[in-house]
């Protein structure tokens, strides 16, 4: 098994206990879903939470969205007894969310239990603890499974005794770049917590597609829009990006002027990469309409 390319712009949490919102944040368009287990559900609940993750919830129709499950920390008595319903049972998520991870090992081991019953589903280890920071590259090329990187910022800065703001946590959202960059895999940033503050939103997710994330976490479905705007090319960047590879083919290779700058080899991956997210997008919308989907793009 190897990583696979997503369109992961946006990962939509909800509580999986409230079952009934997973049609819902399906409809917002996000890219992907995640039924919560861990964070979003208080302790009263987990067994509910469980209960309505495998037996409504993972069984319902997916539409064309990414299903994700966040599990508790498998290190504790909760996290096991997430991993031994999902071992035992048929239905399983599109990917499992690992929170708390410290180290390679634990999702080596998680992996392993996946083997037999579900071979096919990947793994997107959550960096949120100092431990996790210090051993990011490891656990970033832990396994073939893994396909993000998902950076939670709000737990590593209570640890780090730091502000949840873009400088205090800005060394650490680079390294979390730089690990699943040279894994292969996509970084996924922290959802931003104030719902009212569409522009707070709006800087915080170009800034952080600017230093090379490839999504951003939502906690509330008003923020989707925003999100998929911060990381889906514009109409300039698809435009710019077409021309340079079309130079770069006439040159056969060899570097050549655009612009006034040069075009060499580096940026023309860049180029294609934007025209794939492109692609992919466009391949989303199509898709939607084709189901009757609604929501955000």
């Amino acid at each position: 098994m190897t990583a696979t390319v997503l369109l992961r712009r946006s990962i939509l949490f909800f509580p999986a206990d409230h079952p009934e919102r997973f049609a819902k944040a399906i409809a917002t368009g996000a890219d992907a879903v995640c039924a919560d287990l861990e964070d979003g559900v208080p302790l009263q609940s987990k067994e509910v939470g469980r209960q309505q993750a495998f037996e409504r919830i993972l069984k319902e129709a997916r539409r064309g969205a990414e299903v994700i499950l966040r599990i508790n920390d498998p290190k504790g008595e909760l996290g096991r007894r997430d991993l031994q319903t999902l071992c035992e049972g048929d239905v399983s998520p599109d990917t499992v969310m690992i929170p708390k991870v410290t180290s390679a090992a634990e999702v080596v081991w998680v992996a392993g239990l996946l083997e037999h019953r579900h071979p096919d589903v990947r793994l997107l280890p959550m960096v949120e603890t100092v431990r996790a920071l210090a051993n990011v590259e490891e656990i970033a090329a832990a396994s073939p499974r893994i396909s993000a990187l998902q950076f939670g910022g709000v737990d590593l800065s209570i640890e780090l005794g730091c502000a949840v703001e873009w400088d205090a946590l800005l060394v650490a959202r680079s390294r979390i770049v730089h690990a699943a960059a040279l894994a292969g895999i996509g970084s996924i940033d922290v959802p931003f917590l104030d719902v009212s503050d569409a522009a707070g939103l709006a800087r915080e997710a170009a800034a952080v597609r600017r230093l090379g994330f490839t999504g951003k976490a939502a906690i509330h479905p008003v923020h989707i829009p925003a999100i998929h705007g911060a990381f889906s090319p514009t109409a300039a960047e698809v435009e710019r990006a077409t021309t340079i590879m079309q130079a770069f083919e006439r040159s056969q290779g060899g570097a050549v002027l655009g612009e006034g700058k040069m075009i060499d080899r580096p940026v023309m991956e860049a180029a294609r990469r934007t025209l794939a997210r492109a692609d992919l997008i466009r391949s989303k919308l199509q898709s939607r309409v084709s189901t009757g989907a609604e929501g955000a793009s």
